[in-house]
């Protein structure tokens, strides 16, 4: 593994193994590390890079909500993809920045995997994200933590994996506490629905079964609107499945990455 910076230095990301490029964006409730468990097994065959979304990690923050995100992220790959070949997913917030991505810079790459994401949310899932953007500016981050790991892990999975629950707590806990209320905002007022029809790329929507952060429907209506996706519910799966069931996940995507090396 090699750390380097793209995007004019920008943007910090890992990188791994060799061949054509695979980029991992994470989720707001999570790091780069959500994807450890998927890494090895891709890396055997592509070239996968792991950014840290701007505002996280060494990553820079950009002002301008989910567009201007998204615009950086696009020089990101940019600079490690090679267009057709090139494939992005995207877990929960980052699947957002991803669909932004592909409808603000149409070619940027051949294929999207969309995971637990969405192209709007519901009045309540609005309400959430308006909600714990003021819980984090006033009273930080720590506010959260229960709802935010509420939102990516059932009951049931946290209490079975206490060390794997300390880690994502710590991880979200470096969180900038700016960021994430940007972040929540910009989810908050999101309606991509207008614009997805333009991607006409391959895209392969997942949503774990359980996942309430973004829950199916939400991906339902994302294939719906996507000229050309599948959809996959990955049962026992909450929003983060490729760090519940990595093998799961792994399974499901397995098909849609090889189909694109094989054109």
């Amino acid at each position: 593994m090699a750390d380097r910076r793209l995007a004019n230095g920008t943007v910090n990301a890992a990188q791994f193994g060799e061949g054509p490029a695979i980029v991992l964006f994470h989720s707001l409730l999570s790091d780069r590390a959500s994807f450890d468990g998927i890494v090895p097994s891709l890396a055997k065959t592509h070239r996968v890079i792991v950014p840290e979304l701007p505002g996280f990690g060494g990553s820079d923050a950009v002002s301008g909500g989910l567009a201007a995100v998204a615009d950086r992220t696009a020089e990101a790959v940019r600079d490690c993809g090679d267009g057709a070949e090139t494939i992005v997913l995207g877990n929960g917030y980052g699947g957002f920045v991803a669909l932004q991505m592909a409808i603000r810079h149409p070619g940027i790459a051949g294929r999207l995997v969309l995971a637990d994401c969405g192209a709007a949310f519901s009045e309540p899932g609005r309400e959430a994200f308006r909600n714990m953007a003021m819980a984090a500016s006033t009273k930080g981050l720590p506010a959260v933590t229960d709802v935010a790991m509420r939102r990516l892990f059932a009951a049931e999975f946290q209490e079975q994996n206490p060390e794997l629950m300390r880690g994502r707590r710590e991880a979200f806990l470096r969180t900038d506490p700016r960021v994430f209320q940007s972040a929540c905002e910009s989810l908050a007022t999101l309606d991509l629905r207008p614009e997805i029809g333009t991607v006409k790329v391959p895209v392969l929507v997942l949503v774990g079964e359980h996942d309430e952060a973004t829950p199916p429907p939400m991906s339902r209506e994302l294939a719906a609107g996507l000229p050309d996706a599948r959809l996959i519910v990955l049962p026992g799966c909450a929003h983060v499945p490729q760090l519940q069931k990595p093998d799961v996940f792994l399974d499901a995507i397995s098909d849609f990455v090889s189909a694109a090396m094989a054109r």
